[in-house]
């Protein structure tokens, strides 16, 4: 089993909209709305491709029961009660497939719903392979949740952490087995930017020097890389009918995870982002051989290589 932490789960509106114009009225074509949030999309694509997983998120009665009927029979769901209402996510995609996010902060976090959702988690723990925690957090949750879930975690299972800012610094130093930032988490981390496939990896081994065991770094247009304490190997798919790229990084980390059943890793992760980049929405459609046909693993990584914007 793989359990899935998203402290902060949201409904997300999908809006299709000819190219955006500030300041004017923008009429969209279609719009969809899903369960979201990080985690929730990682247990849905290892969902629909049969692997087993639970969702932990803190939601009040009411957004629990929207959530759950969003969802409907497709992934499991194990609701921590709270206060305060669902925030509502938006993404603007426009024709050429430019992607503009707006996303609510979440309802406040007390002490006690921290403590609820980590000792809920904790108990999925004992029975799971990897426990994931995915995205922001709520206003009033401490920064170092994912570092407090670490610390806590049962012995054996694993950990991954999807997070950026002072939730992923926390995670400095702490037993994870997995780190996936993006090109601009990494970049915010260390403090600089990152310009080539070579910038890329260094970053990543000094992640691991401070105590990860692996670092998945997903690159848009460029990719992933994977870096480990012996090794780094870059994957990419070139692919020229992207749908809707959000949801693609999660969908990344899933194939990952479930790569753990169906290797190569890091070739069945890109095949997985593939596959949700051809998706309508933020849930990836089922894989296809096409999806796989498409990632190309290169033997060696090409340091010098310039990352596209």
């Amino acid at each position: 089993m793989i359990v899935t932490i998203t402290p902060n789960p949201s409904i997300d509106r999908t809006l299709r909209i000819p190219p955006l114009q500030r300041g004017a009225v923008v009429r969209a074509t279609s719009a969809t709305a899903e369960p979201g949030g990080k985690g929730i999309n990682v247990s849905r694509a290892l969902a629909s491709e049969g692997v087993e997983t639970i969702a932990v998120v803190p939601v009040s009665e009411a957004s629990a029961g929207l959530l759950a009927g969003l969802l409907g029979a497709t992934t499991p769901l194990d609701p921590v009660t709270i206060t305060g209402e669902l925030r509502v996510n938006v993404s603007l995609v426009e024709d050429d497939g430019t992607v503009t996010k707006i996303n609510e902060p979440g309802p406040p976090m007390r002490g006690e719903d921290v403590a609820a959702l980590l000792d809920r988690t904790v108990e999925w723990g004992a029975r799971a392979r990897w426990i994931v925690a995915c995205g922001s957090l709520p206003p009033g949750a401490p920064d170092d949740l994912y570092a407090m879930l670490a610390r806590q975690a049962p012995a054996g299972v694993r950990i991954a952490v999807d997070a950026d800012g002072e939730a992923l610094r926390a995670c400095m130093g702490q037993p994870i087995d997995l780190l996936k930032p993006n090109r601009r988490e990494l970049e915010q981390l260390i403090g600089r930017q990152l310009h080539t496939l070579g910038d890329v990896v260094a970053a990543a081994r000094g992640l691991i020097a401070q105590g990860a065991a692996a670092v998945l770094v997903s690159l848009g247009q460029d990719g992933a890389v994977l870096v480990d304490d012996g090794s780094a190997t870059h994957a990419e798919a070139p692919i020229d009918d992207v749908v809707n790229p959000v949801g693609a990084g999660d969908a990344l980390l899933a194939g990952f995870l479930a790569a753990d059943l169906d290797g190569p890793r890091l070739a069945t992760a890109v095949a997985w982002s593939v596959a949700a980049c051809r998706s309508p929405g933020t849930r990836m459609r089922p894989l296809r051989a096409a999806d796989r046909d498409a990632v190309v693993v290169h033997p060696e990584i090409e340091s010098e290589r310039v990352l596209q914007a």
